[in-house]
């Protein structure tokens, strides 16, 4: 299989980065105290009201509040095993809540009865059994899908917010958690293993007094 159907954004992530590095500086002016600060203050639907009979996990932005500074999103992200999720839909469906449109990606957008805008992503790949059976869990029980599970998913994306989350996680993670980040990338996206290691320096540069 080519490289470009395998990661297919594979150049647009390398010009990126590529650009970055010739601009980046040691520091950012936020303080260590925030980079590192790590809060769950903004209220998030919880999902498992609505979807009792499908594993799932939490991702996107507001699985980034683990990892990083929590920052604003809109909208809730969620991973479901792709040959559940008629039955994940039922659930929506059944809890009062109404389907937008079909996602580019297999998925779907939902209003839920709160007025929250819901992207169910249906995921089939080796590694998701494992990451909805070993989730992390936010203060308020929601399962978060782990760091090296949601920075594949990043580098798969690779918009340019993507990217930003990444190197920011990086940035503030330990070095076994950066350990167990690079072997998920090695083992489900090689092409993306030295992409990792520039955002991983970018993400440690930004740690540095300014």
């Amino acid at each position: 299989m080519s490289t470009l159907l395998t990661d297919p954004h594979l150049k647009r992530r390398q010009i990126f980065l590529s650009l970055i590095k010739k601009r980046v500086k040691p520091g950012t002016g936020s303080s260590l105290i925030f980079l590192n600060k790590r809060t769950w203050n903004l209220p998030v639907t919880d999902i498992r009201q609505l979807i009792k009979d499908v594993p799932f996990a939490v991702v996107g932005g507001v699985a980034t509040r683990l990892y990083m500074p929590e920052r604003m999103t809109l909208d809730l992200d969620i991973i479901i095993p792709a040959d559940r999720a008629q039955l994940a839909y039922q659930n929506l469906r059944d809890a009062g809540a109404t389907k937008v449109s079909d996602l580019t990606i297999p998925g779907s957008q939902w209003n839920l009865p709160n007025g929250t805008s819901l992207d169910v992503l249906e995921v089939d790949e080796p590694w998701l059994e494992t990451a909805l059976k070993f989730p992390n869990y936010a203060p308020d029980g929601l399962p978060i899908i782990d760091l090296p599970y949601l920075i594949l998913m990043k580098l798969n994306a690779s918009r340019s917010q993507d990217l930003a989350d990444i190197s920011r996680m990086v940035g503030g993670a330990t070095d076994t958690q950066l350990e167990k980040v690079r072997m998920m990338v090695a083992k489900h996206l090689p092409t993306a293993t030295e992409d990792l290691e520039s955002l991983i320096m970018l993400g440690k540069l930004e740690q540095q007094a300014n």
